[in-house]
């Protein structure tokens, strides 16, 4: 008998992510029959398969925490750590055998597998009553589906594996293991929220409840996975018609069904219709005298733990983001003081519209491409010179960009000016291995007090992604439908610029126009929350945005005058092959049937 060497199976019977995962009895392991007797080692098994959710706050070292190397990877970011992955990403320098692909592969895998396993044998607790069997189950079942979605997202089609556990024996020809369809994915993947949605609905995901599987939760990844399989990557790709399964079929659809997209947005819909607004809406913050303040709303819609917004967030979870955004600040107080190694790129910076809602190559944006002037940031206290470039921008450039010479945002320890040239106290030079390659720091998402304090929830999903969601999916299926209009303005409005259709700013005219809008929208308003790096894929513009010279200011210039040249970083590579990851060599020697993603 072939011995089964997949990683998902090696692992075990039970979910193995070391040795002492659940309580032991002394010198050996809980029998698996003892294990599902008893709640609280019930309880620790769902914990266990809830552990492979992703923590994308931990990407510097891109697959702890099951995170991926997503910001780094695209056109948002740089990452100055060359260990990073997205760095080996966009040189083109990783394939089949790299680790960190085996890694997010298998991770995800083991989750299946014990959510498989759960499912199966959660019925044999003695002290579980039955509502709560049936929610532990439902709650397995979106983890599964919810980790086959992050497998389908990266690899394209993937192997589903069936309602029944594979035991550690099994034999690779009986098993006739096979990667499935993209339509057969997510089919399964969003045929399995249903189910789960249903079981449920009527249970808390508040209070003690926060960062469990929900209803919304499942409704909005099924949307999610169905906008996914309605885009250009997956509907109708002609570039992959030969990508064949193993038993002759098409793994990527070759006919376009604009179908596809009325079932996506659909979908959104029913999420936005059943939970808005008395569940969510969009985060807002007024002044003390009553008027709206968008910078606030925008900034703390990331700060303000389990808020109206949020549809999903991690309680908590290895935290590398806040030493990665917080500046160098040689000299200052430990609180203040990180790396600033996660760099926005110039392109990225140049995304964000101006005040007056238009973007900088509008004739009519007001935008003023050098040159400085007094100005005076939505979180200062007081005008500073700055480079034009970086003044009269939106609300939401402010909450994502540290500049040189931003005040920093925790005042604690007096007023500290971010200074990123080369001399400056977060520049190269006093940073040596720790400064922005762009002369740009991330800043969304950053702590208003001391950076190393880790206690806060880690949101990784909310309700304007579904809005936007939304709109693109109506303009692919019915251009001109008013709801297109309504929920990207509704995103506009919170960020505190003109509405399209407004006196101050036109309409797009076009489906085609409308398209771009959309898009522009979703990279402002969903920037650093691991969103780009997967639309610029299912568009199939990723060959056009992630490859080619990438740039920043001029961090290496001696001179602060010097520095605010714009030059290249570096010349990036996207192939046609890096639209899907490659499958892991490993699974390949172990089922040599399997077939590769194009390409690798």
């Amino acid at each position: 008998m072939k011995k089964l060497l997949l990683t998902f199976i090696l692992s075990g019977f039970l979910l193995s992510c070391g040795d002492d995962y659940l309580d032991q009895v002394p010198d050996d392991r809980l029998t698996f029959e003892e294990t599902f007797a008893r709640r609280a080692t019930v309880e620790q098994y769902l914990a266990n398969i809830y552990s492979q959710i992703p923590s994308e706050f931990a990407q510097r070292y891109t697959t702890t925490e099951n995170s991926g190397p997503w910001t780094g990877a695209s056109d948002e970011a740089e990452y100055v750590w060359g260990f990073h992955m997205g760095n080996f990403l966009n040189i083109g320098d990783w394939n089949a055998t790299t680790q960190n692909v085996s890694n997010l592969w298998s991770n995800f895998y083991r989750g299946i597998r014990a959510a498989s396993t759960f499912i199966e044998a959660v019925d044999l607790c003695q002290d579980c009553d039955p509502a709560i069997i049936s929610q532990y189950k439902a709650e397995a079942r979106v983890l599964r589906a919810y980790y086959y979605y992050n497998l389908m997202r990266s690899f394209g089609p993937v192997i589903l594996l069936g309602e029944t556990p594979i035991p550690a024996d099994a034999d690779l020809d009986a098993l006739g293991l096979k990667r499935n369809s993209i339509d057969e994915v997510a089919a399964y993947i969003t045929s399995e929220l249903d189910i789960a949605a249903a079981a449920l609905e009527g249970v808390s995901f508040t209070g003690n409840n926060a960062g469990r599987m929900s209803t919304p939760f499942a409704m909005a990844i099924k949307e999610q996975t169905l906008l996914f399989a309605a885009s250009p990557l997956f509907n109708g790709n002609t570039d992959y018609a030969d990508f064949i399964g193993q038993d002759g079929e098409n793994l990527i659809p070759q006919n376009y069904d604009v179908n596809k997209w009325k079932t996506a947005a659909d979908a959104a819909k029913a999420f936005i219709d059943k939970y808005v607004p008395n569940t969510y809406s969009l985060y807002e913050e007024f002044n003390e005298d009553g008027s709206y303040n968008p910078y606030l709303s925008t900034r703390n819609v990331m700060l303000e733990d389990f808020n109206s917004e949020i549809i999903y967030a991690r309680p908590a979870g290895v935290n590398y983001f806040h030493y990665d955004v917080t500046p160098y600040h040689l000299g200052s107080a430990t609180e203040v003081r990180g790396a600033g190694g996660l760099s926005v790129t110039q392109e990225m910076v140049d995304a964000f519209f101006t005040s007056n809602g238009r973007s900088i190559d509008d004739p009519q944006a007001n935008y003023v491409a050098d040159g400085f002037s007094q100005f005076q940031a939505p979180y200062d206290f007081t005008t500073r010179t700055t480079y034009n470039p970086w003044t009269n921008r939106e609300p939401r450039f402010y909450v994502g960009i540290t500049y040189n010479g931003s005040l920093w945002l925790n005042r604690d320890f007096g007023n500290i000016i971010t200074k990123t040239w080369f001399g400056g106290n977060s520049g190269r030079q006093a940073g040596t291995n720790d400064y922005p390659p762009t002369g740009y720091i991330a800043r969304k998402k950053a702590p208003l007090g001391d950076r190393r304090n880790n206690n806060r929830s880690l949101p990784m999903l909310r309700l304007a992604e579904i809005y936007l969601d939304y709109a693109e999916a109506l303009n692919e299926y019915d251009p001109g439908n008013p709801d297109i209009l309504t929920y990207i303005n509704l995103i506009r409005e919170r960020a505190g610029i003109p509405e399209y259709g407004s006196v101050e700013l036109e309409a797009p005219a076009s489906q085609e126009a409308m398209r771009e809008a959309i898009r522009k929208e979703r990279r402002v308003e969903l920037f650093l929350e691991n969103t780009r790096y997967f639309d610029a894929r299912r568009w199939k513009i990723a060959e056009d945005v992630f490859a080619g010279e990438m740039h920043g200011m001029d961090i290496n210039a001696r001179s602060e005058e010097d520095f605010y040249n714009v030059t290249t970083f570096e010349t990036r590579v996207f192939r046609p092959q890096d639209y899907l990851w490659p499958i892991p060599q490993d699974e390949l020697n172990a089922n040599p049937t399997l077939v590769q993603n194009p390409g690798w």
